[in-house]
């Protein structure tokens, strides 16, 4: 039986390049870098498929057809895949709002395309789902001033601070990228103004639901995790996925 808390749907944020990849995204999106042998997004649906989600969603933009085509090859086991492509490519705020329509009135689960975890990570996330109105996932760094800094009390994520200057933070938690929320944020981000940099901030979004006093759990990931944004995370994800296979 399927309650009202219960996730089943997921939104993948996959439009941008990657520039920080360099010239590794001349001819392909990040989430389609090659990794053990498969593209990353591949691995990434397939770990959410392991946690029990069977709808995903997936936001396009640079090259969409090669994410496409190679899933049109090679489909999910379990999962039903579709598609929005974010044009123009405006920030994240208008690329998760790209999802009203496909999450109706459903709980699902958010993150980016280049995100590796453990299916583990997104159970528990869930079992925290319901009692909390949203949950957020956190990781523990030395200075989170590459990332979002997560302000935290009694469990519950009281404020974040974008790429704060290095060692000005007073947490140990960086924003690890993956969200399980409610329909009303798509209210939030609609409404979520341009921001200094010229795009639309999903966490700006975040921040209005924090001002509106909504109940954020925060979940500590205690296994692994990888943002794929760099040429150096290659190595260390290629290394996880061969322990895992």
């Amino acid at each position: 039986m399927i309650d009202d808390s219960t996730i089943t749907k997921a939104v993948v944020l996959a439009a941008g390049r990657g520039t920080r990849m360099q010239s590794l995204t001349d001819d392909c999106p990040k989430p389609m870098l090659p990794l053990s042998g498969r593209p990353l997004l591949a691995h990434q649906i397939e770990r959410l498929e392991a946690a029990g989600l069977r709808e995903i969603l997936v936001i396009t933009g640079y090259k969409a057809n090669v994410v496409e085509d190679y899933f049109r090859e090679h489909p999910p086991a379990a999962a039903t895949l579709s598609y929005r492509l974010q044009e123009p490519r405006n920030g994240t705020g208008k690329a998760a709002l790209l999802g009203r329509e496909f999450v109706g009135s459903h709980p699902f689960l958010l993150t980016f395309g280049d995100i590796l975890v453990d299916p583990e990570t997104y159970r528990a996330m869930f079992r925290l789902f319901g009692p909390a109105e949203a949950v957020l996932a956190v990781n523990r760094v030395d200075d989170p001033y590459q990332g979002a800094a997560v302000y935290v009390a009694n469990g519950r994520v009281t404020r974040i601070i974008e790429k704060p200057p290095q060692g000005t933070s007073t947490t140990p938690w960086n924003n690890a990228g993956i969200y399980c929320v409610g329909p009303r944020i798509f209210d939030e981000l609609a409404r979520v103004p341009l921001s200094p940099r010229g795009e639309y901030e999903l966490t700006d979004a975040i921040h209005q639901m924090l001002a509106a006093g909504v109940n954020f759990a925060c979940h500590e990931i205690k296994g692994f995790w990888r943002d794929v944004g760099r040429p150096e995370d290659l190595p260390q994800a290629e290394q996880y996925l061969k322990g895992k296979s």
